[in-house]
């Protein structure tokens, strides 16, 4: 295992590793149904939205498209999703409403209080592709403590582009290796890695439901821990 006694900022992907987005989706999906009298397997809708996310940045990443934050890829993907599943007869309000969905995620059980034990001794922020807003807004909803907010957005480029990992050493005046991700994405950790960023992984197998597998870890990881808790007793918070 890597020495990490040098780090000194904790950043941490958000979808899936600090909130869960898939229940959310599916809640507040529920509740358009009820209200609208419609049928719809939100489930299923859920997934599909979430599965347009990294397709939708790499057109960004690409050059096919100019820079577009979360919140305007998400409500594209969204307009192709409502036609897809015939979803009819939303207004522009209802439509707006249901896209800030991502702006209401609940956090993982161990979130918070994990959070606030790293707090103590590190510092803590995101490193998320969500935009600022978006990201604000899920820390009130949520009671997230974070110490600052770091968006893919401040420098107009998504993961894995390089530059979205290496703002966080710059913006703290730190090395790179003083900063950790913290993911349940191993790709994105992987990724963290190649830019000289420590990497912690905590599997969240509910984030695709209850029938969802989290992945194996790699050997490189620096740190492997059940939850938020477990993650702040390894490293001595």
């Amino acid at each position: 295992m890597t020495d990490i006694l040098s780090v000194r900022a904790l950043a941490f992907d958000v979808f899936g590793t600090v909130v869960d987005w898939r229940s959310a989706v599916i809640r507040d999906g529920e509740e358009l149904s009820r209200k609208k009298g419609i049928e719809v397997d939100w489930a299923a809708f859920a997934d599909e939205w979430r599965g347009r996310y990294a397709p939708s940045m790499d057109r960004v990443r690409q050059g096919e498209i100019h820079w577009a934050n979360l919140d305007a890829l998400h409500r594209a993907s969204l307009e192709e999703l409502l036609e897809e599943f015939g979803i009819e007869g939303l207004a522009e309000d209802e439509k707006d409403y249901l896209n800030k969905v991502w702006h209401r995620l609940d956090p993982w059980p161990d979130s918070v209080p994990g959070l606030a034990r790293l707090r103590e001794r590190y510092i803590i922020t995101t490193l998320s592709n969500g935009n600022v807003a978006l990201l604000t807004d899920i820390a009130k909803w949520a009671g997230l403590p974070w110490d600052l907010i770091l968006s893919a957005e401040l420098v107009h480029h998504y993961k894995p582009d390089p530059e979205t990992y290496l703002m966080v050493s710059g913006l703290l005046n730190l090395r790179p290796e003083q900063v950790m991700l913290v993911a349940a994405h191993p790709s994105d950790l992987r990724h963290a890695q190649e830019n000289g960023l420590r990497a912690a992984y905590v599997p969240r197998p509910l984030e695709w439901g209850p029938e969802g597998e989290a992945e194996e870890p790699d050997p490189l990881f620096d740190l492997v821990a059940e939850d938020f808790v477990d993650l702040a007793g390894k490293l001595g918070a």
